[in-house]
């Protein structure tokens, strides 16, 4: 198939979609003058949502999302060039450049392959030591929108001062946040494009809790938040409403059809989407994720101090395991695993007893590659639409927005 008739495809693709999802009662919405498909792909480290997914996903009229933390991984020269950094003085510096490099890179094809249509963002951890320089990087790389989660982006207005075309979208969970952030950006001159209301019961990865027995608190249960938001919103007198994603849990029309009906304008998926085709990750990687079952799943503090949730494997299970003599001796700050303090804040680097003793980014970066001894696999909570099939995007969005389940590819 030559490049106009693939174009001409992917368009076609993507107006049978806006049909389906008008067809069954969805809402489209609108972001920085373009209307979209109300689904969000979340961001997915480290190197699970890149390109291939992100692009994906936004040439079928959604927003696809690039995670922006250690891509050299994705690029056998880049990570050639620095796997074996450790004594260098200039090892970080060498890596931060191989990252923003590979950050570059996965933009570019990304919006290559989304052709113009839907919205590629990128997500950045406020919690990596290199957040500042990722968010400039992804502007500066034309990423149409910067999605930021893993604590408070304040700053983040000022950083993209020289972008005023970037929708800028904060990642928080309960109304208290939104409205502390809210404030804050108003006095600033520039309010969220966007805001991902994230529920740390639900959802996979780090989540916005300060502990794990509060991720069961009904503070941040989408029927309290949306309209206490929405409430502040109209209290406030906020002239533009900014539009709500909604994101953990979500796996069919009807939960879409129930949160846009609470108010939410579109829903933010993390799991399904890593479990397609065009995910980025390895195919061992997609099968932990398909296969596991609520019962594989294990909630713990991660090495950044927030709650996660991830798939039980041998080594997380060796862990918790040793977890606890581990905590108790972690008082002497060490040198970074992998040469690059990856973490602002590392509970292994840093000796804090109060937060996880591991290297986060090796341990995702051996689920990248599908180990599934040695990895460690965030997931969400939901029942996956397909369940242990590893289907196209495609299928996955016509699922989600018209209730269609295509046959299986054979």
């Amino acid at each position: 198939m030559d490049k106009s008739s693939a174009t001409d495809d992917a368009v076609a693709r993507a107006a049978e979609l806006r049909a389906l999802a008008s067809q069954g009662g969805l809402r489209t919405w609108r972001l920085r003058g373009r209307e979209l498909l109300p689904v969000v792909q979340g961001g997915m480290g480290v190197g699970v949502s890149a390109a291939s997914l992100a692009g994906t996903v936004a040439g079928l009229g959604g927003v696809g999302t690039v995670s922006s933390v250690d891509l050299r991984r994705r690029h056998p020269d880049l990570m050639a060039a620095t796997a074996r950094l450790d004594k260098e003085a200039d090892a970080r510096a060498r890596i931060d450049t191989a990252n923003l490099i590979a950050l570059d890179r996965e933009i570019r094809g990304a919006k290559a392959i989304a052709h113009g249509r839907g919205l590629v963002a990128v997500n950045v951890m406020k919690a990596l030591s290199a957040y500042e320089m990722y968010v400039r990087q992804a502007l500066q790389s034309g990423a149409d929108a910067v999605v930021v989660g893993a604590g408070l982006p304040l700053d983040l207005p000022e950083l993209a001062r020289d972008h005023p075309d970037a929708a800028l979208i904060p990642i928080l969970s309960d109304a208290r946040g939104v409205q502390l952030l809210v404030r804050k950006w108003e006095k600033k001159g520039r309010m969220p494009d966007a805001i991902v209301i994230e529920h740390p019961r639900l959802a996979g990865g780090h989540l916005g809790a300060a502990k794990v027995d509060d991720l069961r608190d009904t503070r941040f249960d989408f029927e309290v938040v949306i309209p206490q938001v929405l409430e502040f919103f109209r209290a406030a007198g906020i002239e533009r409403e900014i539009p709500l994603i909604a994101a953990g849990g979500i796996g069919s029309r009807d939960d879409i059809l129930r949160l846009q009906g609470l108010g939410a304008s579109a829903v933010q998926l993390g799991t399904a989407f890593a479990v397609t085709l065009e995910c980025d990750a390895d195919a061992g990687f997609k099968r932990v994720l398909a296969e596991a079952g609520p019962e594989d799943l294990v909630e713990f503090v991660s090495v950044a101090g927030l709650p996660a949730r991830a798939v039980r494997t041998p080594w997380l299970d060796k862990y918790l395991r040793l977890e606890p003599r581990l905590k108790a001796v972690a008082h002497v700050k060490k040198k970074c695993n992998m040469a690059f303090d990856c973490l602002a804040h590392c509970g292994l680097r840093d000796g804090k007893g109060e937060m996880g003793q591991f290297c986060i980014d090796q341990q995702l970066g051996h689920a990248l590659d599908g180990d599934a001894q040695k990895g460690l696999f965030f997931r969400g909570a939901g029942v996956l639409p397909f369940g242990q099939q590893i289907r196209p995007v495609q299928d996955l969005m016509m699922w989600l927005l018209g209730g269609v389940r295509p046959a299986l590819a054979v």
